[in-house]
């Protein structure tokens, strides 16, 4: 059996086990996020000095668009999390809620609490001015994600959830919402 197979075994079988198990997993999960997450603005600030950058200097307005980027970061996180709490599941890949949820930012996008992450990298790009970390590492961090949701995490879904996750998917764009749908205009 194939890394991929076996990796998307494991997380059917976690987030369809126990919730002594999920729970117990959860913090774990949320930490190897943050952790990569993290790595990626370090490895950002390392570039920027070994290769002697220089700083995205905009004066004033590094801090407005950092600003703007880092409060829609925070609104898309915590605006996702409040609806995977409500019907008793985490963002984390191994303990999800036990139904499809399409409520809030879900009606927009398969990902809004990434979305939100991508947004807070932005944010951070602009705050500490590094070039890297808003034209690669921020980019590169979008990839990464890209490939590991469709590699790994979307079919586990659809294993777990169905045809309802196939429609949904077909119709639900995966990081960045169609503008359209947010504001009812018809195609």
């Amino acid at each position: 059996m194939s890394i991929k197979k076996r990796w998307i075994n494991f997380l059917y079988n976690t987030s369809t086990s126990t919730k002594k198990i999920r729970n117990l997993l959860t913090p774990i999960g949320i930490f190897v996020f943050g952790t990569f997450s993290f790595l990626f603005v370090l490895a950002a600030i390392y570039v920027d000095s070994a290769l002697n950058l220089p700083q995205l200097n905009l004066a004033f307005w590094n801090t407005i668009i950092s600003a703007l980027l880092l409060i829609w970061g925070l609104v898309c996180v915590i605006w996702s999390v409040i609806h995977f709490l409500k019907v008793k599941g985490t963002p984390v890949p191994v303990n999800p809620p036990p139904k499809l949820v399409c409520t809030g930012p879900y009606a927009y996008t398969r990902n809004p609490m990434l979305t939100g992450v991508f947004f807070l990298l932005f944010g951070i790009g602009f705050f500490l001015g590094s070039f890297s970390l808003i034209f690669f590492f921020t980019p590169l961090f979008i990839l990464a994600n890209y490939w590991e949701l469709r590699i790994i995490e979307e079919p586990e879904l659809l294993k777990r959830l169905g045809e309802e996750y196939k429609i949904y998917k077909e119709k639900t764009p995966m990081f960045f919402p169609r503008l359209n749908q947010m504001f009812g205009i018809k195609p």
